[in-house]
C-alpha cells in the first residue's frame, strides 16, 4: 500500500479559484476573510484600484494603491486577469501571482464583482468555482451599508443601484448563498470549498495513485 507519510494528495493537487461575489454590504467580505484566516492553504487574492484607501485599509492588504496612468499601463503591458471600471474607478488582477500559486497547488479566493468573476471563469474555466452571496432582504442590504458608516449617503444610493445590477447576475454562478446568518453563510461556504477540493480534475496524484492500488490487487 501507499505510505499514508508521503500524503500525495497534499502535495501535488493543482489549486482552485474560488470567485466569491455580491453587492456591497451582503457579507462577502467577512465570509471571504474568515475562509481564508480558517484555512492555511488559501491565499486572498489582492487587486489593485485607482480608488483612494478607505479609513483602515492599507497597501497590499485590502489592495495595491495605484493611480490611474500606471493601471492603464498595466492594462497594456497585459500584467492583469481581469480588469473592470467600476464606481469610476478601476479594479484589477495580477496575472503572474495567481498562475503560480494554482501551478503550487494554492487555491486563491476572489472578493469580486461578477465582471470579475465572469473573465476570470472564461480565462481559466476549469480552475474556477463561483459562488453568490445574496442579502436576506433588500432592507437588510441598505441597514448594513448604513451601518458600515464609511460612505456619504450620496456613496450608498449608488452602491444600492449598483448593487441592483450586480444580484442581476446570480445566475451565472455554480452557488448561491443568502447571508440571514453569518455562521450558517460560512458554513455553507467551507462545504462548497471542500466539495470542490475533492473533484477528480483538480487531483492529479488520482491516476497514478489508484493504478497502484489496482496493481496491489
Amino acid at each position: 500500500m501507499t505510505d499514508d507519510h508521503a500524503k500525495p494528495w497534499e502535495t501535488t493537487r493543482r489549486g482552485l479559484l474560488l470567485l466569491v461575489s455580491s453587492p456591497a454590504g451582503a457579507g462577502k467580505t467577512s465570509l471571504s476573510r474568515r475562509l481564508v484566516a480558517d484555512h492555511g492553504d488559501m491565499t486572498l487574492s489582492i487587486s489593485a484600484t485607482t480608488r483612494d484607501p478607505r479609513p483602515g485599509e492599507e497597501e497590499a492588504r485590502e489592495y495595491f494603491f495605484v493611480n490611474r496612468s500606471r493601471f492603464e499601463a498595466m492594462i497594456a503591458e497585459g500584467h492583469f486577469l481581469e480588469w473592470a471600471e467600476v464606481n469610476g474607478n478601476l479594479y484589477g488582477t495580477p496575472k503572474a501571482p495567481v498562475m503560480a500559486a494554482l501551478e503550487k497547488g494554492q487555491d486563491v479566493l476572489f472578493d469580486i464583482d461578477w465582471q470579475g468573476a465572469k473573465q476570470i471563469a472564461e480565462a481559466a474555466p476549469d480552475d474556477s468555482v463561483r459562488v453568490f452571496i445574496l442579502p436576506p432582504s433588500w432592507e437588510d442590504l441598505s441597514r448594513r451599508l448604513h451601518a458600515r458608516a464609511q460612505d456619504s449617503e450620496a456613496v450608498i444610493h449608488q452602491r444600492l443601484d449598483l448593487g441592483r445590477d450586480e444580484i442581476a447576475h446570480w445566475g451565472a454562478y455554480d452557488y448561491v448563498i443568502v447571508n440571514k446568518n453569518f455562521d450558517r453563510a460560512y458554513a455553507d461556504l467551507i462545504h462548497i470549498y471542500r466539495a470542490e477540493r475533492l473533484k477528480p480534475g483538480r487531483n492529479i496524484w488520482l491516476p497514478g495513485f489508484v493504478e497502484g492500488l489496482l496493481s496491489e490487487g
